[in-house]
């Protein structure tokens, strides 16, 4: 079967803050021989300064999220951190029916509900050495103050809780190695069967 009548693969990427998905992701989306197009989440927290919109997320109000909530846009969406994030279904279903992979930062909740919708969905989990590294991480990043820090290192707790449900656990203590390792995963997952 050739690339152009098959449907494209989910690739779902998840961990903690500061664990380094957004890097991981960049650097598996400039590997042209994965056919991969990045989902873009929508959320309704603040534009980084870095980030642009419709690039890094969709930013949106709240009223605007909850009114394509309940017009059934998004595959999933989640309150993280008091913000909405979500999947909007345009962004993955749109793509995966031309035969485009697509991979996507999801959180847990996320990543769960999506595993449950799509056989042909991979879930990886990139974690830290440990919880210090990622303090460290987020302190360095900059993009938080320290109440913010915190609230994101009492998720990572509950986060670290939900990798047992993944595919793979990948541990992000060396850039390169961790990207080689998620390389063949991803690389035997496409394999068209």
């Amino acid at each position: 079967m050739t690339l152009k009548n098959r449907l494209g693969k989910f690739i779902v990427i998840s961990g903690p803050s500061g664990v380094g998905k957004g890097t991981i992701c960049n650097i598996l989306l400039s590997k042209k021989e994965n056919n991969l197009s990045y989902s873009i989440s929508m959320t309704t927290r603040k534009k980084r300064i870095y980030e642009k919109n419709g690039v890094d997320y969709y930013f949106t109000s709240r009223d605007n999220f909850k009114k394509r909530i309940l017009n059934n846009e998004f595959l999933e969406y989640n309150l993280y951190n008091k913000e909405y994030y979500g999947t909007l279904k345009t962004e993955v279903l749109d793509k995966i029916n031309k035969g485009i992979n697509v991979i996507s930062e999801l959180d847990v909740n996320g990543a769960e509900k999506i595993k449950n919708n799509f056989k042909d969905c991979i879930l990886i989990y990139i974690t830290a050495p440990n919880i210090e590294e990622l303090r460290r991480r987020l302190i360095k990043r900059g993009t938080e103050n320290k109440e913010e820090i915190e609230q994101r290192l009492k998720i990572a707790i509950y986060e670290e809780k939900e990798k047992i449900n993944y595919d793979y656990v990948i541990m992000n203590d060396n850039l390169e190695i961790a990207i080689e390792k998620i390389q063949i995963i991803i690389k035997n997952f496409l394999i068209d069967k």
